[in-house]
């Protein structure tokens, strides 16, 4: 019987390579997104070979042996509980079983705390911090009922050293560490694993959907070529092969690149030193608007290609054009160019 894998936030991005990979290995993936036209154009891409392993690279030994699986996608909300809930239930009365859950669903907010409201912070953490708990409590009767299960959250470098101009995005981050790092300790025994997830920078083209939220154009001149440059981010393909063995082998964790493997233990070693280092860097990043963080459930924001459309800086440009690339290739831009 081929083996289930749910993937929420799988339409572009790291998702839909992590989805592609589950494919290649012969899952069937059921992979949810907020959009219908990105969720179709994810199914496209991935089905068709477009994005994923190539052929000779594909895995083997896999649940379908060398079988390749299919991609099914659905429309979700993963900060609704109840649509959650619905999702989960319609694939395993569809499938009979639920082998494989990882999220990946998530926003990045770039600015100053002084340019964010507490509508940021809850839009954040109903992404990313309560669409995990939602996808983890959906999937887990399921699973401890059949004595196995992986269930795998992205977080990231944001999620163990909060990093400036990145409030919101930490915040919610931290809670997901808090959750896999939990899980795993409660589930020990059961059959069932929790991997926590935690990539640096990857070129994933996401720096086209940041939202920006101080002086966008200043925020992402420094924020996509971060995004894109080799040196500072790693293959998003790379990632979601790795992720995706280590979820699947049910290791508690998996840290991504170096800069992440450093700066955790530096962190816990030395968490005085590296706040005041982080201030230096907070101090030299773009200042925002002027006004003070507020109260407000306001998420105003201006994504990347605006921001980079007023920026207009061919230099930009040229040290983002790997994060282009992998942009229009993961359906970051839905098919538009820019």
């Amino acid at each position: 019987m081929t083996a289930v894998a749910l993937v929420a936030g799988a339409s572009r991005g790291l998702g839909l390579l992590i989805g592609a990979e589950l494919v290649a290995r012969g899952y069937r993936v059921h992979g949810c997104a907020r959009d219908r036209a990105e969720v179709d154009r994810a199914e496209h891409l991935v089905n068709s070979g477009e994005v994923g392993p190539r052929a000779e690279d594909r895995t083997t030994g896999d649940p379908a042996g060398s079988v390749r699986g299919e991609f099914v996608g659905h429309v979700c909300d993963v900060a609704d509980a109840e649509a959650v809930t619905a999702w989960v239930e319609d694939v395993r009365a569809a499938e009979g079983r639920i082998d494989v859950a990882i999220h990946v669903a998530g926003i990045i907010q770039v600015g100053p705390v002084e340019s964010t409201t507490l509508g940021h912070f809850r839009a954040a953490i109903d992404t990313m911090l309560l669409g995990p708990v939602h996808l983890c409590l959906a999937v887990l009767p399921t699973m401890l009922d059949a004595g196995a299960g992986r269930i795998g959250v992205v977080s990231s470098v944001g999620g163990v050293v909060s990093v400036p101009h990145l409030l919101p995005y930490s915040v919610a981050k931290f809670g997901a560490v808090g959750l896999t790092e939990g899980l795993q300790a409660e589930l020990s025994g059961t059959g069932v694993t929790a991997t926590t997830i935690v990539p640096g920078l990857m070129r994933t083209g996401g720096h086209v959907h940041a939202q920006f939220v101080g002086d966008a154009a200043k925020d992402y001149a420094w924020f996509a070529p971060g995004a894109s440059l080799p040196l500072l981010s790693v293959s998003a393909e790379r990632a979601a092969r790795r992720i995706v063995d280590a979820v699947l082998a049910g290791r508690s964790q998996v840290e991504l690149t170096p800069l992440t493997w450093v700066g955790r233990r530096v962190h816990g070693l030395f968490p005085g030193p590296t706040s005041r280092l982080l201030g230096l860097v907070a101090r030299a990043l773009p200042s925002g608007d002027g006004r003070a963080p507020s109260m407000s459930a306001d998420t105003g924001h201006v994504e990347g290609g605006d921001a980079r459309r007023t920026l207009g800086s061919r230099v930009v440009d040229g040290l983002s054009v790997l994060g282009d690339r992998a942009a229009h290739r993961l359906n970051e831009t839905g098919g538009r160019d820019g």
